[in-house]
């Protein structure tokens, strides 16, 4: 196929993967090549190499094998793999998803190349400096030269710090895009979550093989699922255990089951202290989480992208944190903050079950067409 534009795409992380997909799937479509870029952030083989071959991701074009470093160590080591990469390359334009060091380090490798970027999920704030993923974030949006938001509120949050380049997708887009060249500002434009388009894509292709409920004897809405890998969270050890022992204590009426990250399986030491009905696993590849997730009767969960899940699976949501960039779906009703107090989460746990179920607004995440919009004005951009 003969391609007018190239586009590189650069990925390191699970929720990386699932945003790419639909996007992925997709591109030639449009006229785009794209060379994909996998930085090998997760290197885990259920937390990168299944996500290819499960999200029907064809493989990398490139895989640089950073692994596990430092923040600062990983995210220059990434810095100048994706450089020589992009200067072999030379796209006409890198596109980069979420807030890992992944995102950071191919926003500044090009930038300083002067190519431009597109930022997926653009305009989330947690608002909270300790969190690694706020200064990638915040960082990536002020270098990129498109920002492509998931819901109204990231929007809201660009126009609060100085982004007055605001598409209105009411218009023509092809007409916006050619007035917003003549501003020197990154055009933001709202086209929903490309998480969402995930989510509806595959489903129903995951329900059709629930295995994993067998495998772990679980039974439809009978058991909580459980996550926690985020920093702030497994490199406290206070918290880590209060975390735990709520856990503990839910297991004692209803089975938990924990799909254990790589960072946190180190931290725990001692398995066998756990609640007979606490399940502890191995990372588990993405059709079956969405099969665990959407049979769940309750998800706690320190994942952004798993409270997401939860509300698009109209499953009730408990938060290990203290804030949220989803603030849609604490709005609804679906999700509650109890950060990591043991008291706290087993209160928010009982005002979860005692709360009925909100019928979930789609209009917060889009329409499930947010891949088709993004590729629409990247082809728009190249012109």
């Amino acid at each position: 196929m003969k391609y007018k534009y190239k586009c590189v795409s650069v990925i390191g992380a699970r929720p990386q993967f699932i945003k790419a997909a639909p996007i992925t799937r997709i591109m030639d479509r449009f006229g785009i090549k794209e060379v994909l870029v996998h930085t090998g952030q997760h290197y885990d083989h259920n937390m990168s190499k299944v996500f290819f071959r499960e999200l029907k991701i064809r493989e990398p074009d490139y895989n640089l094998g950073i692994g596990s470093l430092s923040h600062g160590a990983q995210t220059g080591r990434m810095m100048e793999r994706i450089e020589s990469v992009l200067m072999k390359e030379k796209p006409g334009i890198v596109m980069v998803y979420g807030d890992t060091n992944s995102t950071i380090a191919a926003a500044l490798a090009a930038v300083k190349l002067h190519i431009p970027v597109a930022h997926i999920e653009a305009g989330l704030r947690s608002y909270n400096k300790k969190m690694p993923e706020e200064a990638n974030r915040v960082l990536t949006d002020h270098v990129s030269d498109i920002l492509f938001c998931p819901t109204q509120t990231a929007v809201k949050n660009l126009r609060k710090e100085g982004f007055t380049n605001i598409i209105n997708n009411g218009r023509l887009i092809e007409d916006s895009f050619a007035e917003s060249r003549s501003l020197d500002s990154p055009a933001v434009v709202n086209v929903g979550d490309v998480m969402y388009d995930s989510v509806l894509f595959n489903l129903s292709i995951a329900k059709k093989s629930p295995t994993v409920l067998q495998t772990y004897k679980l039974s439809q809405k009978n058991y909580c699922l459980a996550t926690i890998h985020r920093a702030e969270n497994t490199d406290d050890r206070t918290k880590l255990e209060s975390i735990f022992r709520s856990f503990n204590e839910i297991a004692q009426k209803v089975p938990v089951i924990i799909p254990l990250h790589p960072r946190t399986k180190k931290l725990v030491k001692d398995p066998g202290r756990f609640d007979k009905n606490l399940t502890i696993v191995p990372p588990v590849a993405y059709m079956d989480m969405l099969v665990l997730s959407s049979s769940a009767r309750l998800i706690l969960t320190d994942s952004g992208g798993l409270q997401k899940e939860a509300f698009f699976l109209n499953v009730p949501c408990v938060t290990l944190r203290e804030e949220t960039e989803w603030v849609e779906t604490l709005r609804s009703g679906m999700n509650t903050l109890a950060g990591t107090s043991e008291s706290k989460i087993l209160r928010a746990v009982r005002h979860q079950e005692r709360v009925s179920l909100k019928k979930r607004e789609k209009r917060n995440f889009g329409d499930g067409n947010a891949s088709e919009r993004v590729l629409n004005i990247i082809k728009i951009f190249l012109k």
